[in-house]
């Protein structure tokens, strides 16, 4: 099935088609053009909105998401933690929130030729993604393959194209900066990176300063404040996690 949205973007580049021949006034035609313009990302804002409620209710439905104590990769410890790799156990909530994906990359990523998964978590997403998008996949190896034809990057990637990175969330983003290396390393070129939720632990400056956009669905204080909002968190697990990001912010 493939990804099909109605683009803000597409209505006003209509609009404004229209006003060109319509508006005769220079000055009323700039003040239509840059209302809609303002309108365009007032509707996009909306519409990220209400896709971020709607994959933060996948997420608890999933039990993707957990409140209490735990230890992360990176050996620290955490009030609540986000399991993706549960999603693809759920068809149609896997579907849909590679729908979501689909959309956020159609509104924010300008050009790219292939997709990527960041392994391992990253993977599943990135493959269901590019097949909607009709796009190639590739991925990056966790670790250099040793039998065979010894390379990090299965499958096919040409010197100079442009590589869109797809994984399930950042935290402080060096596992999401591995592999924009590594596919640099092999000739790629990368922009972009996609995730559902954005930990809050400095990735986007980390990506930034080696020229990569994040663009994250939600902020894991937006997740958790629509779930306070609809009574499945309670206020004090919610406190806890708003003081751990604040404190590592």
């Amino acid at each position: 099935m493939d990804c099909v949205t109605t683009s803000p973007a597409n209505v006003v580049a209509l609009d404004l088609s229209l006003l060109r021949g319509n508006v005769k006034s220079p000055l009323k035609a700039r003040l239509l053009w840059v209302s809609a313009i303002y309108s365009s990302a007032a509707s996009w804002a909306q519409v990220k909105a209400k896709l971020a409620e709607e994959a933060a209710l996948i997420l608890h439905e999933s039990s993707a998401i957990s409140f209490g104590s735990f230890k992360l990769t990176s050996g620290l410890d955490s009030p609540y933690y986000i399991d993706m790799r549960l999603i693809p156990s759920y068809p149609e909530k896997f579907n849909k929130i590679c729908e979501i994906y689909c959309k956020l990359v159609k509104e924010e990523v300008e050009d790219f030729d292939k997709v990527a998964g960041v392994p391992t978590a990253g993977i599943p997403f990135a493959t269901l993604v590019a097949f909607k998008l009709k796009k190639p996949f590739i991925y990056v190896r966790k670790r250099l393959r040793v039998h065979g034809q010894l390379k990090t990057i299965e499958g096919v990637l040409r010197r100079g194209e442009k590589v869109l990175l797809v994984d399930d969330l950042v935290s402080t983003g060096d596992s999401a900066l591995k592999t924009v290396e590594a596919v640099r390393e092999a000739g790629g070129v990368v922009n972009d990176v996609v995730v559902l939720v954005d930990r809050e632990q400095g990735a986007e400056e980390l990506l930034s300063k080696a020229g990569v956009r994040l663009h994250a669905l939600m902020k894991v204080t937006e997740a958790i404040d629509i779930l306070l909002k609809k009574g499945l968190l309670s206020r004090q697990a919610y406190d806890i996690v708003i003081n751990y990001v604040k404190a590592r912010g």
